[in-house]
């Protein structure tokens, strides 16, 4: 392996933060948002559905520059970051990987992720590439940025839909992580099984575990969708 590319929502960042500040704009108790978040998880949807459940008709992204408008947008610090993050892409970086994380936020995120300094050789989000997962196009750019082909390049993320089955079908390895309301719902399911290399709790087990023999599949080999794990 020679690049490890990382997810943010819930892969290296607590989305509570994100959420109770949907609440506090629509103006309902952040435990209602978060119940109906896990409701559009466990029936394969996003969390975006909550949204649109709780205001029909809402464009999520309009509402979004609006918050931002009203100075209510994206706002991160260290203690948004899991623990592990730090330790693990120092020790990644160490063992002479190449660190990129990018995923799908708001161009203000990735420059508050910038700002923290994390042990990272690139950060990038999905605005700033104007394409989001799990289209196709956000994983040529994510192999853009490895600086690596495809079999030599992980991904780790907690969404099925929108991590594992587009970063295999690019051909790149694929790492889950159990954590975030999918990485706990989905983590059994055959089809994540099935999909990803290798099954973490933490990012602390990616350096010893990246020296484990791994089973040989066609690099473009795309995974089998169910009903119940539609893209998103």
């Amino acid at each position: 392996m020679e690049t490890i590319v990382l997810g943010i929502g819930e892969t290296l960042i607590r989305d509570d933060r994100y959420w109770a500040s949907w609440a506090n704009w629509l103006g309902i108790p952040p435990h209602t948002l978060s119940a109906l978040v896990g409701a559009a998880v466990v029936q394969g949807g996003e969390g975006a559905d909550a949204l649109r459940l709780l205001r029909p008709g809402m464009d999520v992204a309009e509402a979004a520059h609006a918050r931002a408008a009203a100075g209510r947008g994206e706002h991160l610090d260290e203690s948004d970051l899991y623990p592990d993050v730090r330790p693990a892409l120092a020790e990644l970086r160490a063992l002479g990987l190449r660190v990129v994380i990018a995923g799908n936020r708001s161009a203000r995120a990735g420059e508050l992720l910038r700002a923290m300094d994390l042990p990272a050789d690139l950060v990038v989000t999905s605005e700033e590439w104007g394409v989001a997962k799990p289209d196709p196009g956000f994983f040529a750019r994510v192999l853009d940025a490895a600086e690596a082909d495809p079999p030599s390049t992980l991904y780790v993320g907690d969404h099925p839909a929108n991590d594992l089955f587009p970063a295999r079908s690019a051909g790149l390895r694929t790492a889950h992580i159990r954590r975030g309301p999918y990485g706990h719902w989905w983590a059994e399911h055959q089809d994540v099984t099935e999909t990803a290399d290798w099954h973490i709790t933490t990012l602390t087990e990616l350096p010893s575990l990246l020296g484990e023999p791994v089973t040989d599949r066609p690099a473009t080999q795309a995974p089998v969708r169910t009903r119940a794990l539609r893209s998103v």
